[in-house]
């Protein structure tokens, strides 16, 4: 009875906030529902503050007083009844995951990144596992899309194919790899500094995606020897830095017993792409962000102790050997895999993968989705 009569009141402030006329001037950002300022979302805003100085920039997020923001965005609370207000009158709606806004009026635009190259299958094509209602809320949501951004012929197709969705898709890139292509040292610097480690260590990150019963099992990477394994191979001093997946983040502390020093918990660092900028090396299993940091030119390497049931519950877009990143199914395998590791075959090998998918990446994309909100501004 509760959830019926929350479900007559949103749906009543919508209508009620409808009324009032859309704010051309208006964007309203989101991120991973409302988790913070990051991903493409994020890397689009910063581009839209430089473009279009007269735009009102809104952030949906879920700890609004926590967060460090730009001059010029105003956050609000993803919970709150301002959020229904300030969608409800946008021009402009932009989010890197399904909304659940409920009624996108006439004269507003959504515009739609979505937060990777998907290596497992998703939404339409992973029907048979999803939450029974996940299909009507996704068709809703797709109904309302205008634009979504993609970053390669082979995502336009999963679009096209399995988002319920039959709207442009525009390949401009992914605005959040935008970073991989500038040379930008103060960045890296302010990771180091976050993070409290000198400038001199090299890093190593571990970023690893979640598992359907958010359990920790399947991480048992060993730091000391992988750290080994990256110095002996690459030189210089090592810290592995962990990062977990949002829908974990909150037992990061018990994977390991951290030191601040040569393993270091970076799970709540709120960018992964500021993470990646400044990694040396990444190791990740099933997580889309192997596609990203390929993008750097860095080794990037796939530790994965659960391939089958992994793919009982989702199964792959491509068979697992055939991309070009080395696989181990185990600690020793994995170090043999850094200390043997050849930059030209594997530079060969990602720049075939790359061409077969179409995938076009060129530090472009932000200001080009930053241009069609200006000109959505304006009424160019």
């Amino acid at each position: 009875m509760k959830m019926l009569v929350k479900n007559a009141a949103v749906t009543a402030l919508w209508r009620a906030a409808a009324l009032r006329p859309v704010q051309k001037n208006l964007v309203v950002f989101t991120s991973f529902y409302g988790r913070g300022y990051s991903d493409s979302p994020a890397a689009i805003s910063d581009a839209l503050l430089k473009k279009c100085p007269e735009a009102d920039i809104v952030w949906l997020l879920r700890a609004p007083e926590n967060a460090k923001l730009p001059d010029g965005v105003r956050a609000v609370d993803v919970n709150s009844v301002k959020r229904v207000l300030e969608l409800a009158r946008a021009a402009v709606w932009v989010d890197n995951c399904r909304k659940g806004a409920r009624r996108k009026r006439k004269g507003q635009f959504y515009m739609q990144t979505w937060h990777g190259f998907a290596l497992k299958r998703i939404e339409k094509d992973a029907e048979d596992v999803l939450p029974p209602d996940y299909p009507e809320y996704a068709r809703r949501d797709s109904g309302q899309c205008d634009l979504i951004v993609s970053n390669s012929s082979f995502m336009t197709e999963i679009y096209r194919r399995s988002f319920w969705y039959d709207g442009e898709v525009a390949e401009l890139g992914s605005p959040r790899n935008d970073i991989f292509f500038r040379d930008d040292s103060e960045l890296r610097r302010r990771v180091y500094a976050s993070l409290g480690l000198p400038e001199d260590r090299r890093l190593v990150l571990y970023a690893p995606t979640f598992r359907q019963d958010h359990g920790l099992d399947a991480y048992r990477i060993d730091p000391r020897m992988l750290l080994s394994a990256c110095e002996k191979r690459f030189g210089g001093s090592w810290t592995l830095l962990c990062r977990l997946h949002p829908s974990i983040d909150d037992r990061s502390g018990e994977l390991f017993d951290y030191d601040g020093d040569r393993l270091t918990d970076a799970t709540k660092y709120p960018d992964m792409a500021e993470l990646m900028y400044a990694a040396d090396m990444l190791v990740t299993d099933y997580s889309s962000c192997m596609f990203d940091f390929a993008l750097t030119g860095r080794p990037c390497f796939r530790f994965a102790v659960d391939i089958e049931a992994y793919r009982s519950d989702r199964n792959f877009y491509f068979p697992l050997d055939s991309l070009p990143f080395a696989l181990a199914e185990d600690n020793e395998t994995l170090a043999d895999a850094v200390m043997s590791f050849d930059e030209a075959e594997y530079k060969e090998r990602w720049e075939a993968f790359s061409a077969e998918n179409g995938i076009h990446e060129d530090g472009t994309a932000a200001d080009k989705c930053a241009e069609i909100i200006t000109k959505i501004i304006r009424g160019e």
